[in-house]
């Protein structure tokens, strides 16, 4: 409201209709030893009973303060990076009834907004090494149960020390990441590892689809006969076509949004980066909630089908 002041002093020929009522109200009170009330409410516009409307808000105590802490606590619990939609959610989960309107206008108060950064992707293809497969997820990323569908890609991390890449393994069901390998040399060894990990989770009879970009690390011999010896299905991306591996790229993009963009990454070696990433993961799996769960994370929507203990 001060802004508001300040603004109207140094701008005589402000547009009114720029302002909001309430901020009309702290003007008003600011100069009413001036000039009388009817003068005001005709120069800036405004129905007395808006004023009188304005100025009883203004003297009344926060109603919200309570759920202004708990909010703040929330985005703080979780790594700075819920939108209003996942506050609200866990709000109800607490039983907090209050609108996602009133989330977001506290959010915007509080100055509670996630950073949003785009960088330029990571590319391993290398030409055609090995025949191609046909696309069989063809952007289909649903699946009905766990291990019927798996989506995994390389993503690369630049900080100071130097370049990280991780090479995770994502279900479809509910986005679990699976498995992950991180190593800082995206090499056959990367993606061999966690290709290994993820099938030792797999019962005798879950032999899901593996779908993956045209990347030379998925047409070398030792994926392929990995994949054979474990009865998994290959399916491919189109050449330089991210979309029909969107649920992965849909991954990585939070990750960095949520856990490496707008932080400073001086001074922090490579095993402590990589223990960074670890931990994102395990709190993605167990707590991170996705409204396409009911806002629930992979880990607590499965344990809500009776899938785990």
């Amino acid at each position: 409201m001060k802004r508001s002041i300040k603004s109207a002093k140094k701008r005589p020929r402000i547009n009114i209709t720029e302002l909001k009522n309430r901020e009309k109200a702290v003007i008003i009170d600011a100069v009413e030893d001036k000039y009388s009330l009817h003068q005001l409410l005709k120069c800036l516009c405004m129905a007395k009973s808006s004023y009188y409307y304005q100025r009883a808000v203004m003297k009344q105590s926060d109603k919200y303060a309570e759920i202004r802490i708990r909010i703040k606590i929330i985005f703080q619990e979780n790594r700075n990076c819920y939108g209003y939609r996942r506050i609200h959610g866990e709000l109800k989960k607490i039983g907090i009834t209050v609108s996602e309107k009133i989330v977001r206008r506290i959010m915007k108060e509080e100055h509670l907004t996630v950073p949003t950064k785009r960088m330029k992707k990571y590319s391993s293809y290398k030409g055609e090494i090995t025949p191609e497969v046909d696309n069989i997820i063809n952007r289909d990323f649903h699946a009905e149960q766990p291990n019927t569908k798996w989506l995994t890609d390389i993503t690369e991390f630049a900080i100071p020390a130097g370049k990280v890449y991780l090479s995770p393994v994502i279900d479809c069901f509910d986005g679990m990441v699976v498995k992950w390998n991180i190593g800082t040399t995206p090499d056959s060894i990367l993606v061999n590892k966690m290709l290994e990990d993820a099938i030792g989770t797999l019962l005798p009879s879950e032999h899901p689809l593996v779908h993956t970009d045209r990347g030379c690390h998925y047409r070398w011999t030792g994926w392929i006969e990995r994949m054979q010896a474990a009865g998994l299905t290959r399916s491919m991306s189109k050449k330089g076509c991210s979309p029909d591996n969107a649920a992965c790229e849909g991954f990585f993009g939070r990750l960095k949004n949520e856990m490496f963009y707008g932080r400073s990454w001086v001074g922090v070696s490579m095993d402590d980066f990589i223990n960074e990433i670890n931990s994102y993961i395990e709190w993605y799996n167990t707590k991170r909630i996705k409204q396409s769960l009911g806002y629930m994370s992979p880990a607590e929507y499965r344990h809500s089908l009776g899938l785990t203990a």
